[in-house]
């Protein structure tokens, strides 16, 4: 359950969610901690994403951007909570890792 909840918190609480779920459960075994690395290094990525299209929006296309990382970023959320709770290690197909196990 822990590693459904750090998939699907970005979507309310951001990167807070991924980061405390890191710290608090990464001893709690190897699943869990897989888990949360990989949440919070997409939601890092997608955060440096959202910036992208922040600065983006002077030339109008970041409003396109913009809502393609919201959208990416709920999918593959989504995705990686069925994955986590079908048992399955995922790993995000666009995420930096900026965190390493």
């Amino acid at each position: 359950m822990w590693a459904i909840l750090l998939h699907l918190s970005p979507i309310i609480i951001s990167f807070i969610g991924p980061l405390i779920g890191y710290f608090v459960l990464k001893d709690r075994g190897p699943f869990i901690r897989h888990h949360a690395i990989q949440a919070l290094n997409f939601t890092i990525t997608m955060a440096i994403g959202y910036a992208i299209s922040v600065v983006l929006m002077f030339v109008v296309i970041g409003i396109f951007t913009y809502f393609a990382v919201a959208i990416v970023s709920v999918v593959f959320a989504i995705i990686a909570a069925v994955k986590a709770n079908q048992g399955e290690y995922y790993k995000y197909p666009f995420a930096i890792q900026f965190v390493k196990a």
